[in-house]
């Protein structure tokens, strides 16, 4: 039998505050095996609750998933019709698990284009976990960070703020993740090393893992590979490490 990975007690001090995962590599996990693109959706959105418990069990209070982008609205009409389906299902049915879990689901992005019954069952199942702690499961549906940037600072428009009173700050206020901590790690599975607009404002510091499984493979092991690597990291925000610090 293999050996179990090290327990999260070993991770202490090094596990992120906030983990974000852009779930790439679905489709090429489907044509590996000869299945239609919606198999690898489908089989993507069933592993994300693997990996919210990974996260509780290694200590993460923040997860963020990139589930659907506003430029995904450009993919063929029968795959969004197809993936709208299965969030939709999803949903559902996994309100329960996030209840068990003690996870509380947030919503970033614009509902507006969404359909009317997937909007409510957001809707529900943000109030029905509300009280929840153990941890904030955000999903990033119809995001896009560029569009996030817009609607701060329309609202900071409308809020009447004078420019002088416009801050990193205040801008934070208005963004969708408003509330959350800035990500400390982003991973995009499969290998692709680009931001795909993802928390453009938010990850300006986080440290980036680009690991090449394809997402529904990703699970706890690999997981765990991720958060060792970041504990192995310097973090300088921009400023130097102090000699001695983080064994520089």
């Amino acid at each position: 039998m293999a050996n179990r990975a090290k327990p999260a007690a070993e991770l202490t001090g090094h596990v992120p505050q906030h983990i974000a995962i852009i779930m790439d590599g679905n489709g090429r996990w489907a044509k590996a095996r000869g299945l239609p693109r919606l198999a690898g959706h489908r089989a993507g959105t069933e592993n994300i609750r693997n990996i919210i418990r990974a996260c509780e069990e290694f200590g993460v209070k923040y997860l963020t998933v990139y589930a659907f982008s506003t430029e995904n609205w450009a993919r063929p009409e029968d795959e969004v019709s197809g993936l709208m389906g299965i969030f939709d299902e999803v949903f559902e049915r996994e309100l329960a698990e996030l209840l068990k879990q003690g996870a509380r689901l947030n919503h970033i992005g614009n509902l507006e284009q969404v359909r009317p019954s997937l909007q409510e069952k957001i809707r529900r199942g943000m109030e029905a976990t509300k009280d929840n702690d153990r941890i904030v499961f955000s999903v990033a549906f119809n995001y896009g960070g560029r569009d996030e940037l817009v609607q701060a600072v329309r609202g900071i428009v409308q809020a009447g703020l004078k420019s002088e009173e416009v801050t990193e700050e205040t801008l934070s206020r208005y963004m969708f993740t408003a509330g959350i901590p800035d990500p400390d790690l982003v991973i995009r599975t499969s290998g692709e090393q680009r931001t795909s607009n993802f928390l453009i404002w938010q990850a300006a510091y986080a440290e980036w893992i680009f690991p090449q499984t394809y997402w529904p493979d990703f699970g706890r092991e690999e997981l765990l590979k991720a958060i060792t690597e970041f504990g192995q990291r310097e973090r300088r925000f921009g400023g130097l490490v102090t000699e001695g610090e983080n064994g520089g």
